[in-house]
């Protein structure tokens, strides 16, 4: 079973430079996401970790914390060190933290 985060630890593991996957879809992504993130839907999950590092944690988020504790929950079990957002986007917006728009990831930290 993966952890979960607060919101007040993902800042400041964020603020360090961590791997953040949010597994939201396509448009609510470009409609508002964590700076850094990179989008991989839930749906996509069990084909994308193979792509995602065992030896750091790797931080899941979605709008509440739902579907980022099911993909994280899914990814622990494949032994990933992931770790679910509590409260997800919404939260992180809510407390007036940095939101990106729009589709590029270039940006994403890796």
């Amino acid at each position: 079973m993966a952890r979960e985060a607060r919101q007040e630890a993902f800042a400041a593991a964020w603020a360090e430079g961590i791997l953040l996957i949010d597994v939201r879809e396509p448009d609510e992504y470009a409609a508002g996401h964590v700076p850094g993130a990179r989008l991989m839907p839930l749906r996509t999950v069990p084909a994308g970790c193979g792509e995602l590092p065992t030896d750091r944690p790797v931080y899941v988020i979605c709008a509440s914390g739902n579907r980022s504790r099911t993909a994280a929950d899914w990814m622990a079990s494949r032994g990933i060190d992931a770790w679910s957002v509590a409260g997800g986007t919404l939260a992180w917006a809510g407390d007036g933290r940095p939101v990106a728009v729009g589709h590029d990831e270039r940006a994403a930290r890796p």
